[in-house]
């Protein structure tokens, strides 16, 4: 069986609005005549076909629409490309289960569950259009009650993101001081995959929408930008396994808790803490990756190099001008400007 999430992404795609499908269909609804759309390859569907006429011409809007207008199913290709055939009776296995009681949803979800394609079925008194494949169906819900979704989970993200700089700040000042505790940490990648989560929601919106959705996109990724790249460098100061931090992030989404003290156990555990050091949330010491990329124009070479000869921020922080000077590939220029910037950076932090 194929990937459900994909299949499902893919016959959202198909019938965004923007698209030939979605034109035609609305063209559909509109009229009221009803449609049985199946879109897949034609010699799995043979055996189940009955009756109509062979086309094979390419699919336009309006050519889907006129057909339509005729009893029988439409079978298009898999891309949805061409116009297979018309005016077909489709007999699926009458022992398979369906949840329908009107004739052509349940022929829709009968063959959807028989062959495995995409289905897809527009009432004639109900003005739905419904899709159908393997043993998933989803309703075409209007437009604007998807945008009026995706816009509050924006003002929700927006609201998080706010909390989420404002502990990569407060974050800022307790490394710099050396006070960073480990709840310090657990609280900000907690608010970090909250964000990542409500993403992953509009994201989902976002297929759904096709181009009406192009507002939305352009406020997701504001909302999102550098979160993933700061959320990266702070696991990767934190966490005590040898496992890639871009690994560490995934697992921790793929193991999200809304609820705090639920999340704070598992990604404590993920980060390589003893469930005794998350319940006292010890002192825990960066290694300095995401300050040092605070300061422009140091490669990630040079700053793994800083890291791996000092070991941590605190170390870092305390060195001299010569010391920076002797590590590989730092060189005087980049020695005098890490050192102004770290004090800079204190200086600041200060202030707050």
């Amino acid at each position: 069986m194929a990937d459900p999430k994909k299949f499902v992404v893919q016959a959202l795609k198909f019938v965004a609005p923007g698209t030939p499908l979605r034109e035609s269909l609305e063209q559909i609804v509109k009229a009221k005549t009803g449609a049985l759309i199946v879109i897949g390859e034609a010699e799995k569907l043979k055996p189940i076909m009955n009756g109509g006429f062979p086309l094979d011409i390419e699919f336009t809007p309006n050519r889907l629409y006129e057909l339509s207008k005729m009893d029988g199913a439409i079978i298009l290709s898999k891309e949805a490309k061409k116009i297979l055939y018309a005016n077909v009776i489709l007999l699926p296995d009458p022992n398979i289960p369906s949840s329908e009681t009107g004739a052509r949803h349940a022929t829709a979800e009968r063959v959807a569950r028989q062959i495995g394609c995409l289905v897809i079925s527009v009432s004639q008194r109900k003005d739905t259009i419904t899709l159908f494949q393997d043993n998933w169906k989803y309703v075409l819900r209007d437009v604007g009650e998807i945008l009026t979704k995706a816009s509050q989970a924006l003002q929700t993200m927006e609201r998080y993101r706010n909390i989420y700089d404002d502990l990569l700040n407060k974050l800022n000042s307790l490394e710099l001081e050396n006070q960073v505790n480990l709840y310090d940490v657990l609280i900000f990648l907690h608010r970090a995959c909250m964000l990542f989560t409500i993403h992953k929601e509009v994201e989902n919106y976002l297929i759904e929408l096709g181009i009406e959705g192009r507002l939305i996109e352009i406020q997701l990724e504001a909302l999102l930008a550098g979160v993933k790249e700061e959320t990266i460098l702070v696991i990767k100061d934190y966490k005590r396994k040898p496992t890639e931090a871009d690994e560490i992030l995934k697992e921790l989404l793929d193991n999200f808790k809304g609820n705090f003290q639920e999340f704070a156990i598992v990604a404590g555990e993920i980060l390589g803490y003893k469930k005794e050091e998350i319940e006292i949330s010890i002192l825990v010491t960066p290694r300095g990756y995401r300050i040092l990329n605070r300061i422009t124009s140091i490669p990630s070479a040079i700053i793994d190099n800083i890291v791996e000869y000092f070991g941590s921020l605190p170390k870092i922080i305390e060195s001299s001008f010569e010391d920076l000077d002797n590590i590989e590939g730092v060189g005087e220029v980049r020695a005098k400007k890490i050192r102004e910037a770290l004090s800079r950076l204190q200086r600041i932090s200060s202030v707050f």
